[in-house]
């Protein structure tokens, strides 16, 4: 039972990383794009609401995710895969210090609204580079959990041949 729950847990962090990569790269190939095409006029459409829903969403899951890494942490911790969960919850950590301390500033100004077209450009260049730095941190994540996942399974198959 013990096993089943850590695996139950190990998964919700996967899924937690996976979601934040999914979305990282989701905006950095559909809608990074777009942005020289938004305006004063279209941009709080396409922009605000979104970003406010994914703040509530990520607001929940990230210290859930924290608590999976934790978790992770505690059972791996006499293994060769300690490091994991602590790449990984330093990765979260980093980018949410990211996004509260540069990104959400950001948010509130174009939640305002902006009227200015030059205030508009400047202040998503600087969300765009944010989020640059912070779909890193998310492809680290997630590559850090992959290879966790990986290296289970071919620890398992090299086990299951013996």
């Amino acid at each position: 039972m013990k096993q089943k729950l850590l695996l139950l847990n190990h998964s919700i962090l996967f899924l937690g990383v996976s979601i934040y990569f999914g979305t990282g790269w989701s905006t950095y190939l559909f809608d990074f794009p777009v942005v020289p095409k938004l305006d004063v006029s279209n941009y709080y459409l396409h922009f605000v609401p979104q970003v406010a829903a994914a703040t509530k969403f990520f607001t929940v899951l990230v210290p859930v995710m924290i608590l999976a890494g934790i978790i992770l942490a505690v059972a791996e911790w006499r293994t060769c895969f300690r490091w994991v969960p602590i790449v990984v919850v330093l990765a979260i950590c980093s980018a949410s210090f990211v996004t509260m301390h540069f990104v959400f500033p950001l948010n509130k100004i174009m939640a305002g609204p902006i009227t200015d077209p030059q205030q508009l450009t400047e202040v998503m260049g600087k969300w765009l580079q944010f989020t640059r730095i912070r779909i890193g941190f998310w492809s680290l994540e997630w590559l850090t959990m992959m290879y966790y996942f990986a290296a289970k399974v071919a620890a398992g198959k090299g086990a299951l041949e013996k």
